[in-house]
């Protein structure tokens, strides 16, 4: 089935203007799998933001109406495409990567552990020209975070360490959700991994293109799995493959 275009959008100007006297200039990627329940408070938050322009929800072929739910939000800045087969996360991004059409992409988790007013904070080094790619933090700054799982956090500082030891980067917290990119950034690079490991292969390719990155403490509100997080062991395994195979390619 065609899908739709989407909206056009007005992008930022390159004036020095302070950023909330800025046009709308955020395209922000929403992957989307099963999260129907949490998915309208979501975009609820998200458009509530004054710096986004357009939101493209990617459903990755959901089983819990998830579509329905997305198709039923109506606001003009939203373009609802879908998988016919699921293929996870990172081919979600990619293809929502693919039409965006605002000045900054940032990529938005569906469930309700990140929170969309961050969106201020994470795009200032990009709008006072400071940095081209901005990475989240759940564990720099004093905002809140939830405490929960002890392995999980000693595996992401691992996953993060061999990261910054193949890409020369210091970050604290490569698995974070938030990323932000100018978009002549994002056409830079493709994204290869399907699911999990896209994380540590977009920090290998944005390191690789010397770009500036820069990092902004975010605040995180995490779920267990009884809540429904998904990710697991497999997905770290998958990780440490993408940073050897990502960080060492020439």
């Amino acid at each position: 089935m065609p899908v739709p275009a989407g909206p056009e959008i007005r992008l930022c100007t390159d004036s020095m203007a302070q950023p909330d006297s800025r046009p709308r200039c955020v395209s922000v990627i929403i992957p989307l799998y099963n999260e129907a329940a949490t998915l309208p408070r979501v975009v609820e938050t998200v458009l509530a933001q004054p710096s986004v322009a357009q939101v493209v929800i990617v459903d990755d072929c959901s089983t819990d109406g998830s579509h329905a739910v997305a198709a039923a939000l109506s606001d003009p800045r939203i373009l609802v495409l879908r998988h016919e087969r699921n293929a996870g996360k990172g081919a979600a991004v990619r293809t929502g990567m693919g039409r965006a059409t605002a000045e900054i992409v940032l990529i938005q988790d569906a469930d309700l552990e990140y929170d969309p007013a961050d969106y201020g904070r994470l795009i200032q080094p990009i709008l006072h020209n400071h940095a081209d790619v901005v990475f989240g933090s759940r564990f720099i700054g004093s905002e809140a975070h939830r405490v929960l799982y002890f392995w999980h956090s000693l595996g992401n500082t691992l996953l993060t360490l061999l990261s910054n030891m193949v890409t020369n980067l210091n970050l604290t917290d490569m698995e974070c959700c938030y990323k932000v990119f100018r978009r002549e950034v994002v056409a830079k690079f493709q994204i290869e991994e399907n699911r999990f490991g896209l994380e540590p292969e977009i920090t290998a390719k944005v390191a690789r293109l010397g770009v500036r990155i820069y990092e902004v403490g975010v605040s995180y509100y995490g779920r267990t799995y009884a809540e429904g997080k998904k990710i697991g062991w497999k997905d770290g395994v998958r990780a440490l493959v993408a940073i050897a195979k990502y960080g060492f390619r020439r």
